[in-house]
């Protein structure tokens, strides 16, 4: 018996042992496993492991680089970008699988009131917003709404909404807001540039975007804190300085839209250019819409109708037709013309009053279609043609504006006498206001023609000479008294300062034949002694009774220009109040 447990004692040792060792084993192995898999994890799979984990938690997102500031000639800020966010979802994070169903988390009523929430804070729908958390969209990124204020982001962003992000993003605000809206255009939601300036050099303002890597979490969402390197800094835009002076811009603005208003007119527009330059100091347009805020508007709103829209200048021409008839020597300054109407192919033209025996000076002052028509034929067509398309008409005016135009100058073969006298008075011709203000430069600046510039220059190195200046200063010196007593304008005098300047009342033109409404025009400079202004008023079809640009157009002129004299500092010229200054 004893035999017999001492045989069962040694048996169970040997079992003990024997699953001592399988454990033991047992143990090694895991052990081997577990040193095989840490050597297979830190050495030999290390590469793999890292791209991978950078894959889920290191991820790279675009820095937006700020916009240039776009300014003017004072260094008064016309366009700036300032930071905003852009709040957008992954729907994804928001699909909570529960066995074989998935949970909408986002939508359930535990989240309603956050999602009420959103909808306020962010002024959308609460079906825009439900749409943007469904994850059975499929979509991994939507936009909640695109460049909110900063602490309007963080407001929703604290409502801790899976899948919830923001994007630091810029936005542009025109501080001036309609008074440049034509001449500046605007950006889209993506910062670039749609109309005007901010088209024309969005390249020179959009900048370079720059990149950096983040850490993110288990939801995907940027740890802020936590930015891991910067790849490449944003590069800013180049700030861009005008020619334009933003105190002339508003003033001019001011006055033709109280004008257009008055007159009831259809559309308007006005330009200001340094004479001795050709920088534009201010061009604006009626009616203009806010930059700021464009829900509703039309596009046809967003043209800048001083360089992009043409029309016949009437009788503005007159002292352009005068200076090349004396510069070819084909008139004399004290040659007389009979205003009797006069019949050419076998079509008649007129004055709308009967003026007599009329000298040069009389003409411009009295505005004669029928003696301009006979200067215009004492020319010879080609040379009338190269005189009209040396002072920029059927051209580009070079500018380099969206949309700019070069208007209509027809060849002169073919030309009957009668088309040449009526593009004596303005007709069968077309330009832009800017056209017939930069050719007026000719006249203020002694003879040369200046070339257009929205940039800020010192001088024009592109001025051609296109008469001399004797017959500029002739001319000029005519052109005064149409502003006096007994001429066209004298509405567009200037108190304290010499004026010189021509109107224009021409009929328009409406699918292809000339209707019931009037474009009311005047162009003209001052201090007409040495003009520094050139300023060209148009007002479009006005429809209160008046539309003679002496009635119309001449009196915006005046207002403009006086205050523009005052704000420049301009001295007076004018005879009278120089004897008046200097008695003080």
């Amino acid at each position: 018996m004893l035999q017999a447990e001492k045989k069962k004692t040694i048996s169970r040792a040997d079992e003990f042992s024997g699953r001592r060792k399988l454990v033991l084993s047992l143990m090694l192995i895991a052990m081997l496993v577990l040193i095989g898999k840490a050597v297979q994890l830190q050495i030999l799979d290390t590469q793999f492991l890292q791209k991978q984990a950078r894959s889920r938690h290191v991820g790279t997102v675009k820095i937006a680089a700020y916009r240039g500031q776009i300014k003017d000639r004072n260094g008064e800020s016309l366009a700036v970008s300032a930071p905003v966010g852009s709040i957008w979802v992954n729907p994804q994070y928001c699909r909570v699988k529960t066995g074989k169903k998935v949970k909408q988390a986002c939508l359930d009523l535990h989240n309603e009131t956050k999602l009420r929430q959103v909808a306020t804070l962010l002024n959308i729908s609460l079906a825009k917003v439900k749409r943007a958390f469904n994850p059975a969209s499929n979509k991994q990124f939507v936009y909640l709404k695109r460049r909110v204020e900063p602490y309007l982001a963080e407001k929703v962003k604290s409502l801790g909404l899976p899948g919830v992000a923001v994007v630091k993003e810029f936005k542009r605000f025109y501080p001036a807001g309609e008074v440049t809206a034509h001449l500046l255009g605007f950006t889209n939601v993506d910062d670039q540039g749609q109309e005007g300036l901010e088209l024309m050099y969005n390249s020179t303002l959009e900048g370079v975007a720059g990149s950096k890597r983040v850490i993110r979490d288990g939801a995907r969402r940027v740890i802020e804190e936590h930015d891991v390197e910067s790849i490449k800094e944003p590069e800013a835009g180049q700030d861009l300085t005008l020619s334009i002076d933003e105190r002339l811009q508003y003033l001019a603005y001011r006055e033709l839209k109280a004008a257009v208003v008055k007159h009831e007119a259809e559309a308007g527009a006005l330009v200001i250019l340094e004479a001795k330059t050709g920088n534009v100091l201010a061009m604006v347009n009626q009616p203009s819409f806010n930059p700021n805020s464009r829900k509703g508007l039309q596009v046809s709103h967003y043209r800048n109708r001083a360089i992009t829209d043409v029309f016949e200048p009437g009788s503005t021409m007159k002292p352009l037709v005068v200076a090349a008839a004396l510069e070819g020597g084909f008139v004399t300054e004290d040659q007389l013309f009979t205003t009797t109407p006069i019949k050419i192919n076998r079509r008649w033209v007129r004055d709308g009053h009967h003026y007599g025996t009329l000298d040069l000076t009389g003409v411009l002052k009295k505005s004669s279609n029928v003696a301009a028509s006979k200067i215009a034929l004492s020319m010879p067509p080609e040379y009338f043609w190269r005189y009209y398309h040396a002072l920029g008409f059927g051209m580009l005016p070079g500018i380099g504006f969206p949309g700019e135009v070069s208007g209509f100058l027809p060849e002169y073969m073919g030309w009957s006498d009668f088309e040449q006298a009526t593009m004596s008075f303005g007709y069968r011709i077309s330009m832009s206001v800017l056209q017939l203000a930069r050719s007026y430069t000719a006249l203020a600046d002694d003879g040369l023609l200046h070339s257009p510039s929205l940039l800020q220059r010192d001088q024009d190195e592109y001025a051609t000479r296109v008469m001399s200046a004797a017959t500029a200063i002739k001319v000029r010196t005519m052109i005064e008294q149409v502003v006096k007593k007994d001429g066209t304008a004298y509405k567009a005098r200037v108190e304290g300062y010499r004026v010189a300047g021509k109107t224009g009342t021409v009929k328009k033109v409406k699918s292809g034949a000339y209707s019931s409404d009037y474009l009311s025009v005047f162009v003209g400079m001052a201090p007409a002694s040495n003009p520094e202004l050139v300023i060209a008023v148009m007002v479009d079809s006005p429809h209160a009774g008046q539309y003679y640009g002496g009635l119309v157009a001449a009196p915006i002129f005046s207002k403009v220009m006086g205050g523009a004299l005052r704000v420049l500092g301009i001295a007076p010229d004018e005879e009278q109040s120089m004897s008046v200054i200097l008695t003080k």
